[in-house]
């Protein structure tokens, strides 16, 4: 994992985290209205990495204490954030999606384009989960993302599929826990950090004040 820039604002995040998603709008309306806003970093995390099976399928019967009532209160809470935030998204729809081949592409994306090029891609799987409801987990999905943001559809499908990609993807989700990371999203500036979908006033205070 590259260093982080001491002057960008760091995001760990998970395509299918509906807090990741708010937290990126309360973030965008930070800087919006900021006058000398922080350059973004993206960087990948594995949400449902502890229900992973060794063949890279998830189990979704471990026991992980979320229960109805969890669920319940994460509607609740997400319901509450989208009005407040202003955003349209599908609440329920990302429970049994699996980012990783997203995760992965975008990475592929990352490596071989430009910036703009990453960040169109990467608003454009985030919209399509949240938006659209399609599962950005499958290729043929991604794919279509691809021929929308000008990317080789083929690449990206081909992407899904590169062990080298995927070795590099595991070892930056190991390397954030190593960082501390231990829920998302997590923002990130000069040693600082907050984590959840934050009010941009937060974002504020995080990044001018350092808290």
């Amino acid at each position: 994992m590259s260093q982080q820039s001491t002057d960008a604002l760091s995001i760990y995040s998970d395509y299918v985290c509906p807090f990741c998603y708010l937290g990126k709008a309360a973030m965008e309306e930070y800087r919006q209205q900021a006058d000398d806003p922080p350059e973004v970093e993206w960087r990948f995390y594995d949400l449902r990495g502890y229900k992973r099976n060794p063949d890279g399928s998830i189990d979704h019967d471990v026991a992980d204490g979320k229960d109805d009532d969890y669920f319940e209160q994460v509607r609740e809470n997400v319901e509450r954030l989208k009005n407040r935030y202003d955003v349209e998204m599908d609440l329920d729809f990302s429970t049994d999606v699996d980012s990783w081949n997203a995760q992965q592409a975008a990475l592929y994306v990352r490596q071989s384009y430009d910036e703009d090029t990453f960040l169109d891609f990467h608003e454009s799987v985030f919209e399509v989960l949240w938006q659209e409801g399609r599962d950005i987990g499958d290729p043929d999905v991604l794919a279509d993302i691809a021929d929308e943001t000008g990317i080789d559809s083929e690449e990206i499908r081909d992407a899904t599929d590169d062990e080298t990609l995927e070795a590099e993807l595991r070892e930056r989700f190991e390397q954030a826990q190593q960082a501390g990371v231990s829920g998302i999203p997590t923002f990130v500036y000069e040693g600082h950090a907050a984590r959840g979908a934050i009010p941009p006033e937060q974002f504020e205070r995080l990044i001018e004040g350092g808290q």
